[in-house]
Order: C-alpha cells, then structure tokens, then sequence
C-alpha cells in the first residue's frame, strides 16, 4: 500500500572515522518546537576510502562506499547519527587521486527500526524504547507514566460522543432550511428529479 518497509540494520562494522567539525555540532541544536524538545544535532564525520575498504568491503564486497540512511555510532556521547549524505570529493584529488569520505549526519531519531547486528550494545540500545507490543493505553502507560494518555482519554470521552450516528456531538440537528437531505430514504442526492439542495 506504498508504505515505507520497515527498516531493518543487520551489520555493523567498527572502524576509524575522523570528527570533521571538532568545534562542536552543527545543526539547529537544542530547540522547542510545538512538539516539545528537539535535538536537531548534525556532525560531519570523515573516513579514508582505504579504511572503508579494509573494514567494510573486505567483509561485504557489494558494499563499495558509504551509503544515505547508514547509523554511525559515536561512542564519546552514546548517540547514533545518521548519515544524511556522502560527499565524496571533499578533498578533491590530493596526490591525484580521491582520498576519503565525508559523512553528513544528523542525530538518529528511533522509531521502531530492528537491529540485527549480532553487536549486544547495537541491538539492546533501543530496547527500551520500543513500542511495537503496546496495543492499548494501559501499556503506554507502563512504558511511559509521564504521557497522561489514561486521563486524556476519558476527559475526551466527557466531552465527545464517537457514535455511528453523529461523532462529533450529542443530539443531531436537522438542516433548517431543507426540506429532503441527502439521507432520506425516499430522496437521495442522485435523484433526477429532486435534489439535496431543492428548496
């Protein structure tokens, strides 16, 4: 139904990288937004195509580069990025020939995707945070007792009636100024002689 296929990371690979940006993240930072906090870090981090091919490739010849989408974990603050971008050309042609990669990352943002790496600390690092077993509000709650979705759930039920009559309201107003409507059962809007709009 075109939606997106959920995304599944089953290998990791451990190898040097460079932290371009040494002055600190790039990025919006530390923001408020009408969805609460966001975090909107972005780093730039470098490897040399020798070390890609020895750590990477060697093990998984079709993977000949860095690809978009790719997790690169950064140890020092316990947080993945994801690579948004590879610029390959960013030291163009040093010594006559292209040296490394540039990856363009931002701050990875967790939304059910499995790990499969067989690395512990990869797999288990999200595992708090799932959410594909919660199936009612009672779950949610144990999973995140901050959320108030109990309590908001039944002042929401005081005020509006979800029946399969009238959704929205308690009591149903005929139009004022109609004589039929497109809901009777003796004239319906695709009449030919008479319509819903017929005064």
């Amino acid at each position: 139904m075109n939606e997106d296929r959920l995304t599944v990371f089953d290998a990791a690979y451990q190898m040097d990288m460079y932290v371009k940006t040494v002055d600190g993240f790039q990025g919006q930072g530390d923001f408020l937004s009408k969805f609460g906090l966001e975090i909107r870090d972005q780093v730039t981090f470098t490897v040399a195509y020798r070390t890609f091919e020895r750590f990477a490739t060697k093990d998984n010849p079709a993977l000949i580069r860095p690809k978009e989408g790719d997790l690169v974990y950064m140890p020092m603050n316990n947080k993945f990025f994801k690579v948004m971008f590879v610029e390959h050309e960013s030291v163009f042609y040093q010594a006559g020939a292209l040296q490394v990669y540039d990856l363009k990352c931002e701050l990875f943002e967790y939304s059910n995707e499995r790990f499969e790496t067989g690395v512990d600390d990869v797999d288990k690092h999200y595992v708090d945070f799932k959410t594909t077993e919660i199936n009612n509000l009672e779950d949610m709650f144990a999973a995140d007792p901050i959320a108030k979705n109990i309590f908001y759930e039944e002042k929401g039920n005081d005020i509006i009636d979800f029946t399969e009559i009238d959704p929205f309201s308690e009591t149903i107003f005929p139009p004022s100024n109609y004589f039929v409507t497109a809901d009777s059962t003796k004239v319906t809007a695709d009449d030919g002689g008479i319509t819903a709009d017929t005064i």
